[in-house]
């Protein structure tokens, strides 16, 4: 399905230059703010309590989240779960304070504003529960870039699978520098949404390299940046299409999916917008600097030697 049709090719290889160097400096300017600010992690990293509260009719969330506030809760959690009357809160550790003592205050002081008030549950996180969710975190990510590297390795050539994989790298990177910056709170859906990303990022990549492979073989007498030119002008309604609807339904989630669902689908707002820009203007150049050629991709027919008698 195609929503338009451009009928010249668009020269985006002759803009190599200037926007991977667009990229390199986003990327050098996110690792600086990660390094200078660091992330700003949530109870399941760093350690924390987690409360499960019931109440006998639907809880009110923003009273909950202000009553946290005056105890100075400011960076606790509150999310529903399972139906409106569950209430999960996922407080932070506070200064000369142990978990039972505060998640007593906690749930006396939501008593007051709700007699009907449950305690479910309490949970203490610790520092080392914390630390294995990073190693878990960064395996995670680890052995998707193996996945990924392996994958277009053998379906296509190994330079479009070090192209992929620092494109995708480029896209991890700006969301950690992003909310490194802006000290967003990261937690374990925006993991979720960055390995998300990893994924749709290296899908929007094949649709390019398979055109690209298709090209060489159909194109005769092109050279490798026009090729290149006419794979991503050929795949550009596909891409608006694709990317379009996904960033509509993302869109929604950030915009009315509620606090428990706004890191997660600002993650993944940032991701989808730099994977669009790094697999046709990163990943792209890369593979032409790489040097791929149709030698690569097209197997030459091998020549019968007549037997000279």
């Amino acid at each position: 399905m195609e929503f338009f049709k451009i009928k010249k090719d668009i020269p985006f290889m002759s803009y190599g230059r200037l926007t991977t160097s667009i990229s390199l400096l986003t990327f050098i300017l996110a690792i600086f703010f990660l390094f200078s600010r660091g992330l700003n992690l949530s109870v399941e990293f760093t350690g924390g309590t987690l409360m499960e509260v019931q109440y006998s009719q639907a809880a009110n969330v923003d009273q909950i989240r202000s009553e946290l506030d005056k105890m100075g809760l400011d960076q606790a959690t509150v999310q529903v779960y399972g139906s409106a009357k569950n209430v999960m809160l996922r407080l932070p550790n506070k200064k000369d304070t142990n978990s039972a003592t505060l998640s007593n205050s906690v749930f006396n002081t939501l008593k007051v504003g709700s007699p009907d008030v449950q305690i479910k549950s309490v949970e203490y996180i610790g520092p080392q529960v914390g630390r294995d969710l990073v190693n878990n975190g960064l395996m995670a990510i680890a052995f998707v870039c193996i996945g990924i590297m392996i994958y277009l390795a053998l379906r296509f050539e190994w330079r479009f699978a070090v192209a992929a994989i620092l494109a995708n790298m480029h896209d991890v990177v700006i969301i950690l520098g992003c909310f490194a910056a802006f000290q967003w709170e990261f937690s374990l859906t925006v993991l979720a949404a960055i390995l998300a990303v990893l994924g749709y990022s290296v899908n929007e990549s094949v649709v390019v390299f398979d055109r690209i492979r298709e090209n060489f073989r159909t194109i005769r007498g092109g050279t490798v940046p026009q090729i290149i030119n006419n794979a991503i002008t050929a795949t550009m309604s596909r891409t608006i299409i694709t990317h379009g609807c996904t960033e509509m339904m993302v869109l929604s989630m950030l915009f009315f999916g509620g606090p428990s669902l706004h890191y997660f689908a600002l993650a993944l707002t940032i991701g989808i917008l730099f994977g669009i820009y790094s697999s046709v203007l990163v990943a792209s150049p890369i593979v032409m600097w790489l040097g791929v050629s149709r030698e690569n991709l097209v197997k030459q027919p091998k020549r019968k030697e007549e037997a000279v008698v």
